[in-house]
Formats: C-alpha cells, structure tokens, sequence
C-alpha cells in the first residue's frame, strides 16, 4: 500500500494529486524549484524538498534530484503528474529500481509509444488506423520536403517526440516548408531533446478526439469514453468537452474498442489516452478517424471524464499502481450528463496569445464549478513554466446547460496583475459554431480577431474607472458631513475630471454629482451610476441594471471588472518625464525569454513582415517581426540573451 507520494510536479495537477492523496489516507510530498518555495503546491502537502534552481532543466526535469527528494522524504511512491518527466521511460526506470512503486505505465510501453513513427508502425500491425504521410528515421531536409511533396499540400510538420503543440507547424506552400522544417526541429530539440520530426497530410476540416483508457496488471482494460478537444489556439487545447458532440453510442464504442486495441498492443497499465484526428467533412465517420498518438500519462483534461463517470482518475491510479484490480467493468461504466472545461492562462489573446508574466494583484475564481487552481491571489506567473492559472470545469445534464454554466463561471473569474484568456474564452463558448456542435481545429483561427479583441470598455466602465482614480468609491472614513467627499457645493453642481489611458490613447471623464448618484460623460457616451461597496467588491447601479463590479489597483493604473470583462486603465502621470527611446521603430521584447535567434545585421534593408529575433519563451518559440518596410539601425540583444518584458532587442532607423 501506498503510504508516502512524492509528487514529482508543480502547479495546479500537483495540488490535485494531493487533494486526492489527503481523501485517501496517504501523505503526500512536494518538490519545488527556487521559485515555488512558496508555492500552492507546497502548501498543499505534508512536506517539500527543494530540487534546483527555477529552471526547470535544472528541477523539475533532474532524476537525480527528484530521487534524492525522494529518499529524504521516505516515499514509497512517485506519480509525474504530467508535462516535465510524465513521459520519460529513463524516469520510470529510475524510480523502479530505487525499489519505489512508479505511479504510470511500465517503460516498455513508455518507449513504446514515446515516439510517434514507431507508434504508428504498432498501430498499424494492430489494425489501428493511421494519418497518411511519412513516419520514417530519416531526417534530411531535401527528404523531409521531397516527402511533403508526395504526400501532397497542406502538409503537418510534428515532432516525433513530446506533445502540447510543441514542435508542430502546418506548411501549406513549398516554399515555406524550409524555414518551417527549421523552426519546429529547434523547437523539438529545446522542449524534449530529440529534433527529430514526421510529415503528415493535413486533415482538411479536423476534430481532435481523444478517448481515456484505463489498464491494470490483471490483463483488464476499459475506456473511459471520448473527449472532444478541437478547439485549440496554436495547437494547445483550450476547451474539452465530454462526451464530445456527434459520437453515438456506436462510434463511441467502436473508437473505444480501438483505444484498447491500442493500449493492449504495448502492455499498457494506469491512465492513457489515445489521441485520434476525425475529418469531419461529412460529419463523423469511422472511416475517417485515424490515430494520432498515445499520451502515456494523465491528461489536462482528465476532469471532464471524472466529472461524467463520478470516478477520480487518481485514486484509480494509486489502486492500480498498487496491484489493485479496475475498479469497475466497462459494462459499469455509464456516462451522466456533459462536462466541459476551460484553461484559463496567463496570457493576452489580443497579441497573439502570448504568455503574460507578472504578479497575481487580485484573484477571485469562481463558485457553483469546479475549480483546479495552482496559484492563488499574491502568487506570481514565472516565465519558466506553463502560463496556468486554473481549470474551470462545469458539469450538467446537458450540453447547452453545461456551456451557459461554463460562459457563468468565466463571468464571474476575475484576475488583475497579468493578461489572461478568461473573456476570450467566454466568447468562444458563445460562438454559434460551438454552441451548434459544429467546430473543428481551425475555428480559432478562422474566428481572429472576433474572439481574440476584447470589446471595448462600455460608459459604465470609464465611469467606474474614473470614480475609482478619484478616490470616490471608498466609504468615507469620517462620518461628519463636513468631511464627506460628496461632492456638495454651495453654488452649482459638484464635478471634476479624471485622466485616463486606455488603449494606447488618454481620455478624460467628467464626473458630476447628482444626489445619490453620478453623471459621467465618457468617450462611450453618458453613463448616470451609484456604486457602493458590498464586501470586497462595488454593488453598481445604471440604467444596464444593478451588478457587481470591482476596481483593482496595480501599478500605474487600475483593472475594472464589469459585466464579465476586466478592463485595464492607466493612470497618466504628467509629472513623470517620459523615457527616451531610440530613434526609429524599435523592437521590444513582449515577454521575458531567452533571445534564440537574431536574423539580421545593422544595415540590412527588411520588409514588413521580415523575422527579425526569435524568442523563446514558455518553452515555444516566437518569431518577432519587422513592423514595416526599413533599414536595421541596431541590434540590441545577441543570441543567448535573457531578456526582460520591454527589453530593446532591435530598431529600425527613422523614416525619411
């Protein structure tokens, strides 16, 4: 029996571990970097062991480390979590023969699947259908395009090894495949060690299904249903759903029984997931659903199928792990309603969905769903890990009221000190084509700037914002009328004006009493509003009705949340001289990262358009542009260069 886990993670799945682990009896273990000494994650458990420094080459993906935590600690078990060392084999084999109970699948099956070719080839002998294209070990450019040729444009390049994305580009012209080919290889080699890549024919309108699998050492093995996970933004899932929309009963059992097939191929046992791409030209059909790869670990997205089914997808892990039988048949396993859930990140949609660095000033999740956070209010969002803030799941009896319960919860979620994708999120859950069913990979990005732009702040918002800036939404502290700042005068009307920024632009509110409430002229019209506090939180009254707001303060301005959107307002500050910058347009880092690549040399003529540097950050690559046609007047940062949000890195010398 398990008695002692280490969890060999950070973040919001390691809190989840050790929520399940203290139901269970059994005293769970933390490892933290340098920058998670105070952690949630390390709150959440018995004890914690520091591995390294924040890097998490240097931490979270150290063996050594993590066994020598695990030796100090007198852990009986580990469970990866996953991401980090989830899926290294070396690790399961490390921990095995430490004489620790490994909480995951046998190595064998690890490697077996580890690298997408050779899975494929399993597959195949399996009788596992599989995309068409080129899964071989040879990994010469002038082959690899050769082979992009035959099998026919748009082609996917995609890392043999690892997942999330990463290592992933689509090339839809030959002439681009070079650069691609480039691109995903380095960033294959950065995030799993391993460049190397395979060409796929790219589906032309796909849906990404994936279905949980469960084995254990008795020779048992069921799945758990599918999860519909197409809706994705740079090859990253952002909402899942199960059951997923369009899968009968009869295709559901027939891509079960193939999960199976799959997982029985490799002697598997513990949690996995198949993946599979499903054309959905003309609705779902069997004959179009082909495998893609086996994630040999628990999934992100595990809670909507824990949520459907009423089981922990842990506590099946550990029981397994410890020998135990599955603890139901697949004739036991009945599906109750719909489940959906969303990844909230700290990220900012509008500039292409880049990770947004920086300390939590106020966090407030929401009630009535689950919730499955790794950070809480104060906390800071590193640079050196995934951008996640929570897991927002709800679960209901059906489709359409598990979606208006989600869109709800985003609604209420309220995050001030980085960007996040919480109103982005709430307009893709009320986009028609998801709300019908009818989506595939590409609606994101089809969609644009419909969902990535938030809408612009509404009169009562700049109304609210300026009476914030002002001071006048506190209580007053001194209950004498002669000190209340009311507003009264002895002639005319009370008023004042407050300075504001927003969007790149400076506006000014006017504000003017009149008794218990206030009229504000603002750029998005007249507003007349009340607003009183009610806890930590503004009770507002206009003419949209009564809500809650509330004004969070963070440097140099202020974050307004109304109406289910989080505005930021700058506070201009006139006194303050504004900082020279170089003469020309200048290239800014838009986030911290380690400068991968600098293409270009002071005095080379570029177009609009033109890769100038190459980021990376979060564990991706970002390929910053030249923002018009000009001359490089500068290079500021040189490969290998860790850079800061802001930091200059080019600049283009001044237009004539």
């Amino acid at each position: 029996m398990i008695a002692r886990l280490l969890i060999a993670n950070r973040g919001e799945i390691a809190v989840r571990i050790a929520r399940t682990c203290r139901r269970l009896g059994v005293s769970p273990v933390a490892v933290f970097s340098e920058a998670d000494a105070a952690s949630a994650h390390v709150a959440a458990c018995d004890a914690a062991h520091l591995i390294g420094p924040a890097p998490a080459a240097e931490s979270y993906l150290r063996i050594d480390a993590l066994l020598a935590a695990a030796r100090a600690a007198c852990a009986d078990a580990v469970h990866p979590g996953y991401g980090f060392l989830s899926e290294n084999a070396d690790f399961a084999e490390a921990v095995i023969a430490a004489g620790l109970i490994w909480v995951g699948p046998p190595p064998s099956a690890i490697r077996a699947m580890g690298l997408k070719d050779a899975a494929k080839a399993r597959m195949q002998a399996a009788g596992v259908p599989v995309v068409p294209g080129y899964h071989g070990a040879e990994q010469d450019p002038r082959f690899l395009a050769g082979a992009a040729e035959e099998i026919g444009y748009p082609v996917l390049i995609k890392a043999r090894a690892g997942g999330g994305g990463k290592g992933m580009r689509r090339v839809d012209r030959p002439e681009d495949f070079a650069e691609a080919l480039a691109s995903a290889q380095s960033e294959a080699r950065a995030a799993f060690g391993d460049p190397a890549v395979l060409i796929e024919k790219f589906v032309g309108r796909p849906r990404h299904l994936e279905v949980q699998i469960f084995a254990d050492f008795h020779g048992g093995c069921v799945h758990l249903g599918e999860r519909d996970c197409s809706l994705q933004r740079r090859h990253q899932k952002v909402i899942e759903e199960a059951p997923a929309p369009g899968v009968d009963e009869t295709l559901r059992a027939e891509i079960g029984a193939a999960a199976v097939r799959a997982a029985r191929a490799v002697g598997y046992v513990g949690a996995g997931t198949v993946e599979f791409i499903a054309d959905a030209t003309d609705g779902l059909r069997p004959d179009r659903i082909y495998f893609m790869e086996m994630n040999t670990r628990l999934q992100v997205e595990h809670p909507v199928t824990e949520a459907i089914y009423g089981v922990d997808l842990v506590e099946w892990q550990l029981r397994i792990a410890e020998g135990s039988r599955l603890p139901r048949s697949q004739d036991q396993l009945v599906q109750n309603g719909w489940a959906v859930e969303a990844r909230l990140y700290a990220e900012d949609p509008a500039t292409g969905f880049l990770p947004s660095t920086g300390r939590l000033a106020h966090l407030r999740l929401p009630d009535g769903v689950r919730v499955d956070a790794g950070v809480r209010s104060g906390d800071a969002v590193s640079p050196h890990y995934d951008p996640m803030i929570a897991k927002l799941i709800a679960h209901a009896p059906d489709r359409a009221s598990a979606l208006a319960k989600l869109r709800a919860a985003l609604a209420e979620t309220e995050v001030a000190g980085v960007a996040t994708n919480a109103g982005f999120l709430a307009r893709l859950l009320a986009h028609p084509d998801v709300i019908a069913g009818e989506f595939d990979t590409g609606l994101i990005a089809r969609a644009g700037s419909a969902l990535a732009d938030a809408p612009p702040p509404t009169a009562d918002a700049w109304a609210l914002a300026a009476l914030d800036r002002l001071g006048l939404t506190a209580p007053a502290a001194d209950p004498d009328p002669w000190s209340a700042r009311d507003g009264w005068r002895l002639w005319g009307e009370a008023s004042a004006v407050a300075t504001l920024a927003h969007g790149g632009a400076e506006a000014s509110v006017r504000l003017t009493r009149d008794a218990a409430d206030w009229r504000a002229e603002t750029p998005a019209g007249a507003a007349r509003l009340s607003a009183k506090p009610e806890g930590d939180a503004l009770r507002i009254v206009s003419g949209a009705g009564a809500r809650r707001a509330c004004a969070v303060r963070i440097p140099l301005g202020a974050v307004i949340f109304l109406d289910g959107e989080g505005h930021r307002f700058g506070h201009p500050q006139p006194e303050a001289a504004e900082e020279a910058g170089p003469g020309g347009d200048a290239l800014r880092a838009p986030m911290p990262g380690l400068v991968k690549a600098v293409h270009v040399s002071p005095g080379e003529a570029v177009a609009a358009g033109a890769r100038l540097v190459t980021l990376e950050a979060m564990k991706m690559e970002h390929a910053l542009r030249s923002p018009r046609d000009g001359v490089v007047a500068e290079i500021a940062a040189q490969p290998g260069d860790q850079v800061e949000e802001g930091a200059l890195l080019a600049a283009l010398a001044p237009e004539a």
